[in-house]
């Protein structure tokens, strides 16, 4: 069986097509379109109809990407820029009706359990009690688990280019006094969050998204022309000089350093303040870096769980567009496995 999911980002829409082989998603196939739909949106968030526009047509070739591959689907969904969109219906009803392909948004809870997911099938077993971090453009997603999906899950609004918008201003490099209310915004809305994960004491801690995997590579980790099974690593003080450095530059200059890329170089800094941040709180010095994601997620769960889930997970109600910013973090949280009486010990 070969199969397709297509991921609509804040700076890209992607592409994978996999054969099902055991189980697994092996890539046949990956194409992606630059939109960069986070540059694109007014302040209250709503989708620009010129960017609209450019994401239907993305939508479009990946659906004849699909096609000509002969992959079932696409299985399509949005991330963050889409989903807190005041016009997201429209946004998504303009996708499934001029490409023919159904476009939907999936609650954060959801993105992280499909992350952790794919980290835990990437890390195996022997990976033991695992904590995930994905930094994306809208939002950050945590979790926590001993096996196949997570214990506790949580979406919270420490997305790079919302925080880099938001508090980093038009001074670029940014002034010292702005990097110390991102970090204090960070410390803030991790605080509870950063506590859970302390108290569940992972063995292992992994780390996706292209803007950590960019940060993995300013800190030394190998390029990714070495491919996908070299071991990747990166600790908190190496994360910690990076901030100096990428503090010190504008973003035109950051795009010169190891791995930083043009489209994600103004928000590279904020990326690793929530990472140093998150680290640092959760009482994290070393993290892997896994590469596979969200998208590797909703592959593995299709495969292992049917149309069934796919159908019922792309229907969810999620927050009402526009008020992310007004909500508490979400959560998915199960039932924990140590004794209550341990809890903020």
């Amino acid at each position: 069986m070969r199969v397709s999911v297509v991921d609509a980002g804040s700076k890209t829409v992607r592409l994978a097509v996999a054969d099902a082989q055991g189980g697994l998603p092996l890539p046949v196939h990956t194409v992606k379109w630059k939109l960069r739909l986070s540059d694109h949106v007014a302040p209250d968030g709503t989708i620009g109809e010129a960017a609209v526009d450019e994401l239907v047509k993305a939508v479009a070739a990946a659906g004849s990407a699909a096609r000509r591959w002969k992959a079932a689907g696409p299985l399509a969904f949005a991330t963050t820029v889409v989903r807190n969109a005041p016009n997201r219906e429209e946004v998504l009803e303009r996708v499934s009706s001029e490409t023919g392909v159904r476009m939907c948004t999936l609650p954060g809870e959801t993105e992280a359990e499909l992350t952790f997911l794919a980290a835990r099938r990437w890390l195996g077993w022997r990976a033991g009690p695992l904590a995930l971090l994905d930094v994306g453009g809208g939002s950050l997603e945590v979790a926590f688990g001993r096996g196949r999906l997570p214990d506790f899950a949580a979406s919270l609004p420490l997305g790079a280019h919302r925080l880099t918008q938001e508090l980093l201003g038009p001074q670029d490099p940014p002034a010292p006094g702005d990097v110390k209310s991102l970090r204090r915004r960070v410390r803030h809305e991790l605080r509870d969050v950063a506590a859970r994960i302390r108290w569940e004491g992972p063995r292992t801690a992994a780390v996706t998204s292209r803007t950590f995997q960019q940060l993995a590579r300013l800190c030394g980790a190998a390029a990714g022309r070495h491919g996908p099974f070299v071991g990747r690593e990166m600790l908190r003080r190496d994360l910690r000089e990076v901030i100096d450095t990428l503090s010190s530059l504008p973003a035109a200059e950051r795009a010169r350093l190891p791995g930083i890329s043009a489209p994600r170089a103004e928000q590279s800094l904020a990326g690793a303040v929530v990472g140093h941040t998150a680290l640092k709180l959760m009482g994290l010095r070393r993290v892997v870096v896994c590469p596979w994601a969200v998208r590797e997620g909703v592959l593995l769960r299709y495969l292992e769980d049917g149309a069934d889930w796919w159908a019922e997970a792309s229907a969810a109600v999620t927050a009402p567009a526009g008020t992310a910013a007004l909500t508490p973090p979400t959560v998915l949280t199960r039932p924990p496995r140590l004794p209550h009486a341990r809890v903020g010990g």
